[in-house]
């Protein structure tokens, strides 16, 4: 089966009512991650990411990248290694303190006077600044505004009824020349009541479009035995790159 092919274009018009009521508690992440649980982390980093990695930087250089629900994604490190900096925002300290850890890079913690109970780890070198607070906390006086966006497991984390305040949030954040590459995920939400969640193309339109021009750049199939125990028989990767417009 060509999965790549058929899938996408027999779910858009799907039912994903679903999934549409299903919450995720904060938690839950938590435990997620004080469990091991985190099969969604890439100990190699995304590969999506280095083949349209030019897409994201766009030949510049000294860029604010931001990193919604970042976990301990390697892919910070990397875009740090290039010479622009990054802000993280994750609700598990844990995941924040594995990163630096797992890096060798010395960090300090302060707290973050806007947020209560929140902390912000910083690396010694000061161009990696991850957050640990709800990423509703932030804002663009907090953070200020970014050049680029990687949101691979943030969207698609985010429970289904959040996902206009998120958007809502994403928007005030970018720059005016920014790029945000996005990676949703395409299944059978009728097999599976996630996260991650479904996110069809239509939906990806209605909450970016009338602030971004919208292309779908790679479907990529990543369907493994993770995905068969979860009652599936296809998950795709999709990404898309976003340029904000206005």
């Amino acid at each position: 089966m060509d999965r790549s092919a058929a899938a996408p274009g027999v779910l858009e018009g799907s039912d994903v009512g679903s999934q549409k009521d299903r919450v995720v508690t904060e938690e839950e992440w938590l435990q997620k991650w004080e469990m091991g649980n985190i099969g969604f982390h890439k100990e190699q980093g995304h590969p999506l990411l280095q083949k349209y990695l030019n897409v994201l930087l766009n030949g510049r250089s000294g860029l604010r990248i931001f990193f919604p629900l970042c976990g301990k994604a390697v892919e910070m490190k990397w875009l740090v290694d290039m010479g622009h900096s990054v802000v993280g925002v994750e609700v598990s300290e844990q995941a924040l303190k594995e990163f630096f850890a797992e890096h060798s890079l010395p960090y300090h913690e302060e707290p973050v006077p806007e947020i209560s109970g929140a902390k912000k780890l910083q690396s010694t070198s000061g161009n990696i600044s991850l957050y640990c607070c709800s990423i509703y906390d932030l804002s663009s006086s907090i953070v200020g505004k970014f050049d680029g966006v990687w949101d691979r497991g943030a969207l698609v984390a985010v429970n289904p009824c959040d996902r206009e305040r998120y958007v809502s949030l994403m928007i005030t954040l970018m720059e005016k020349n920014s790029s945000y590459l996005l990676v949703t995920v395409s299944y059978d939400p009728n097999k599976h009541k996630g996260p991650p969640f479904y996110v069809p193309e239509s939906e990806i339109r209605s909450l970016f479009g009338n602030h971004y021009e919208i292309k779908c750049l790679q479907k990529v199939d990543d369907f493994s035995d993770r995905h068969r125990q979860w009652g599936l028989d296809y998950f795709l990767e999709v990404l898309y790159v976003l340029k904000f417009v206005a």
